[in-house]
């Protein structure tokens, strides 16, 4: 039996969450607000907390893991691909993607596959 999958309307979403808040803000009652909008008692009480700490939090948060380095951290780590394997205490001028993930290793205490080494490089506007 084959599982149905559900695209969701992340815009939609957010819209609801905005509406939601918003007669929350106004003081209606979380239970005629879940009625109103079609969602659980559970999630308006869940806006209403968030709403409490952050006047924003109808926004949708990114999706996914958060990268491990800040654009500085790639600034430097670029500046430090840019001086040479051997400036970076490697016995040749060969970059490999192994190299550098021990160099982002010991600079930013983050290890990484070749694989997302490789993602990062060419976000950084790195080639083969």
């Amino acid at each position: 039996m084959a599982t149905k999958r559900y695209q969701r309307d992340f815009k939609e979403l957010e819209l609801r969450r905005r509406k939601g808040m918003r007669m929350l803000a106004r003081g209606v009652a979380q239970a005629e607000v879940a009625r109103t909008l079609g969602v659980s008692r559970q999630t308006t009480s869940s806006w209403a907390k968030k709403l409490a700490e952050d006047p924003q939090a109808w926004r949708r948060k990114p999706l996914g893991r958060p990268g491990g380095l800040d654009a500085a951290q790639k600034k430097q780590l670029g500046k430090a691909l840019l001086a040479g394997a051997v400036a970076n205490d490697f016995p040749t001028e060969l970059w490999t993607l192994a190299r550098v993930a021990k160099v982002i290793e010991r600079e930013f205490g983050v290890a990484y596959s070749t694989v997302n080494v490789w993602r990062i490089l060419r976000e950084m506007g790195f080639s083969s």
